[in-house]
């Protein structure tokens, strides 16, 4: 913190648009709403260079070792541009040390650096975003703090890190270089200073927030947060993946699922082995296209949308194999249409196979979400859905706040979430058809 910045430690919370509702509390003068945000245009100390060596990373470790307090930590990854979620910058900061960013293809093991600030907070902005490019590269926090789900649980309406900056501290930060290739190397001065401004407030946000929090009194539900975020174990790989091709619903016979499923691997083995993001092989509208026509032969799969005249003979080859592949199959090697599902059905069958559960469900979606008004956060934050549809769908045997509270815990609910969510559901599951 400088004396150039308004921080946390020294001034009230701003509220420029895109602050919680005001409930009588500091947040909410008409002098601060007036305010007007000021542009923050470069890092208080300039751009850092780009750690790229074993020396310079030795030295960014050392000095983020020495320094203290939180530690603001984001990733940069090449969505869209590559295969994968692979993190293509990291930057920090943290007192005492300033800022840097290292660029981890150059540097491909951060796992000293991130032992240097094991024992440090880590302040991320939608950490469930950063954590696992993060982990492939051996950083691994023990503590953190999510200024993005900060803001949810605090009500602000806009959580983006521009608006949390611009609402919470009275800066706009440049956002233009959110989507760029983060791959290109050299990396653009413009982009790096992006880079650099979005950990430069990052700590000051994270403290602002908390002052905030702990004036709801919610702090000790963001703290159990962002624990379970810390704690999480990788997801599972995901089952299935080529049923969430976009247009599938289009989709109907096996024959065709079977095409999808050819098509959908085909790509992700060339995008793989190319690097590329797979929409960039072959969109999912083509397909979806060619699953729906089962073209015969190449002549027929050029007439389709998706595989027009950019296309050379070699790949439209590899394409009608594919399809072919599929056109070959026994029936019994077919995939079935939709996917089997652990636990309750779509609620929109719910009336149909079971009327108790769908008044059950309908009451507590009521009650949770004038709840989640009360407290003045999306109701997604205050408990899961589907943890509501399972414990709906199949309540305890002996309906008190002892066995709803233990169903909820058993599906991953918190202490807070199990305190607040309890009692609605209690009389919730008392409901009738």
């Amino acid at each position: 913190m400088t004396d150039a910045h308004d921080t946390a430690a020294d001034s009230p919370l701003r509220t420029t648009g895109g602050a919680p509702p005001d409930d009588g509390g500091t947040g909410g003068t008409s002098a601060s709403r007036a305010a007007e945000p000021v542009p923050l245009l470069e890092p208080r100390e300039g751009i850092p260079p780009v750690i790229a060596d074993a020396d310079g990373l030795a030295a960014v470790v050392a000095a983020f070792a020495a320094g203290t307090g939180p530690v603001a930590v984001d990733a940069e990854r090449a969505s869209g541009y590559r295969y994968g979620q692979s993190a293509y910058l990291v930057q920090l900061r943290r007192e005492g040390a300033g800022s840097a960013l290292v660029d981890p293809v150059a540097c491909p093991d951060l796992s000293a650096l991130g032992e240097a600030i094991a024992d440090a907070e880590w302040v991320l902005h939608a950490a469930t975003q950063d954590l696992p490019c993060l982990r492939e590269i051996g950083m691994v926090p023990g503590r953190i703090f999510d200024t993005e789900l900060a803001g949810r649980l605090a009500g602000f309406p806009r959580v983006g890190l521009g608006a949390m900056v611009e609402s919470v501290l009275g800066y706009v930060l440049e956002k233009g270089h959110s989507a760029v290739d983060w791959s290109t190397r050299p990396l653009p001065e413009p982009w790096l200073r992006y880079a650099a401004l979005d950990v430069e407030l990052l700590v000051d946000l994270r403290d602002a927030l908390e002052k905030e929090l702990e004036r709801q009194g919610k702090l000790e539900w963001a703290l159990q947060e962002f624990d379970a975020i810390a704690s999480a174990p990788p997801p599972a790989p995901r089952k299935d993946p080529w049923r969430r091709t976009s247009g599938m619903h289009k989709v109907r016979r096996r024959r065709q699922l079977a095409v999808v499923r050819e098509l959908w691997e085909a790509r992700d083995r060339i995008a793989r082995r190319r690097d590329v993001s797979p929409g960039k092989v072959l969109g999912d509208a083509a397909i979806v296209e060619a699953a729906l026509a089962l073209p015969a032969n190449v002549h027929a799969l050029t007439a389709l949308s998706g595989f027009g005249n950019r296309m050379g003979r070699r790949q439209l080859e590899q394409w009608q194999a594919a399809v072919d592949r599929a056109r070959a199959l026994p029936e019994s090697a077919l995939p079935l249409p939709g996917q089997a599902v652990a636990g309750p059905p779509p609620p929109r069958a719910w009336a149909d196979k079971d009327p108790a559960a769908a008044a059950r469900l309908s009451a507590a979606r009521a009650a949770v979400s004038a709840r989640a008004e009360e407290l003045r956060m999306p109701q997604e934050n205050l408990i899961a859905p589907d943890t509501v549809r399972r414990v709906c769908w199949t309540p305890p045997g002996t309906v008190d706040a002892a066995s709803v509270g233990d169903a909820l815990a058993a599906h991953g609910a918190r202490p807070w979430q199990v305190e607040q969510v309890t009692p609605l559901l209690v009389a919730a599951l008392a409901a009738r058809a």
